[in-house]
């Protein structure tokens, strides 16, 4: 790809000018809508790249695990921290009569046990035990663990691929990107954790492109937000700088230098803010954090393809997986993380921008829906972005190309 543009609209460049080959015209509402597509994105997108289902410390100990239910891929996957403390994933599939070995959504245990016929596997995946074993015929238990799926790690964050042979490792698949924010405190800065969870009657790109773009923020924001990103020179909330990479993505965005915090936000803002200027800007960050190095930076947009947006900011994190059920139904889950506070200063101001990112990102859900029960109309056949909409443009562009591979 093209180099980053770096200035924008600023002197009168765009910032499409820096990758042409996404090409400026209008983009087809079909995918959004079609069943033929969505069966596509489901075998060659979401059954071949590398998704996120969480983070290490969700499996701090041996025996710890999470079961991850990935409805588009009709997989059920288990991730667990063996006895030697390695990160596992497996298929949620007994090996006897393929019936669904943990039901539970998380947990400890020494082991895992098929409630059907009590076929009983290690943490490694190995099948361990078996009633009246004496009755099978040529049993092989070596050959009849549990399915193990690819995963790795990056930076604390547990990633799967359900391809038996993955094309791409995990480091090569995150490529220039990955490296580009290494050193970033997750574990510091992901002490807390807040979760949402909620389904909408929608396809899930409708859902990912809402977090893609600031062009609605002086709009839909102006209550929650008021001006805090938009006003003065930057009446529309234009973007500090943009970096496509072959897949993912990365949106730096600025706040307004001349906002006028309410006193509950100042004082708020004194010990830390991840959704307006910060006045806590101290701490060297990695190259791929605020890459400008601009003043009035509040926070990183990164997409990370296909599902998963990873928001950084200077006192925290977000982030969003959209996972498909159907061509008009998704799975939205959202995830804040902080450190861990160590006053009451630092206790409040996270619970403040707690409450003002959860009304923001309602604000961003309430379009959603109705905008779903529109599309198959035909009224209109096609999307038309602006320069600010790259985001949206590249992730059109890249699906594409995963869809139209053999």
């Amino acid at each position: 790809m093209a180099a980053a543009a770096t200035n924008g609209n600023h002197n009168g460049q765009r910032w499409h000018d820096a990758y042409p080959e996404l090409g400026t015209g209008p983009v087809s509402i079909e995918p959004y809508i079609s069943q033929e597509f969505f069966d596509l994105e489901r075998e060659r997108v979401f059954r071949r790249t590398w998704l996120n289902v969480g983070r290490v410390e969700q499996v701090p100990d041996s025996g710890d695990f999470i079961v991850k239910d990935i409805a588009v891929c009709r997989a059920s996957v288990i991730i667990v921290r063996d006895r030697d403390g390695k990160i596992r994933a497996l298929h949620n599939v007994c090996s006897h009569r393929a019936n669904k070995v943990v039901w539970e959504s998380q947990g400890s245990c020494g082991a895992f046990k098929c409630r059907f016929h009590a076929w009983s596997y290690r943490l490694d995946g190995k099948l361990s035990s078996v009633p009246d074993e004496s009755n099978f015929f040529n049993l092989d238990k070596e050959q009849l663990g549990l399915t193990p799926v690819a995963v790795d790690t990056w930076e604390g964050f547990i990633f799967i691929n359900l391809s038996p042979q993955p094309a791409q490792t995990l480091a090569e698949y995150l490529g220039e990107w990955g490296e580009q924010l290494r050193g970033y405190p997750f574990a510091e800065n992901g002490a807390v954790c807040y979760e949402w969870r909620t389904e909408l009657r929608c396809n899930w790109k409708l859902i990912k492109d809402a977090f893609k773009e600031a062009y609605h923020v002086a709009f839909l924001h102006k209550r929650s937000l008021r001006d805090a990103y938009t006003g003065g020179r930057n009446p529309f909330s234009h973007a500090l700088d943009f970096k496509l990479y072959p897949v993912h993505h990365r949106w730096s965005l600025g706040g307004n230098p001349d906002y006028q915090f309410k006193p509950v936000e100042s004082v708020a803002n004194r010990f830390g803010s991840f959704i307006i200027i910060s006045d806590a800007k101290d701490r060297p960050q990695p190259a791929g954090i605020n890459p400008t190095r601009a003043p009035n930076w509040v926070l990183d947009i990164n997409g990370i393809f296909p599902n998963y947006i990873l928001d950084v900011a200077e006192s925290g994190y977000f982030t969003y997986h959209v996972w498909p059920l159907a061509v008009d139904r998704s799975i939205w889950e959202v995830r804040a993380y902080f450190p861990r506070p160590i006053n009451a200063g630092q206790r409040f101001a996270q619970e403040f921008n707690r409450i003002i990112f959860r009304d923001t990102i309602m604000e961003d859900g309430s379009t959603l829906e109705q905008t779903q029960t529109v599309l198959a109309s035909g009224a209109k056949t096609h999307f038309v972005f602006q320069d600010e909409e790259l985001l949206l443009r590249h992730d059109n562009k890249v699906l594409l190309d995963f869809v139209n591979r053999a």
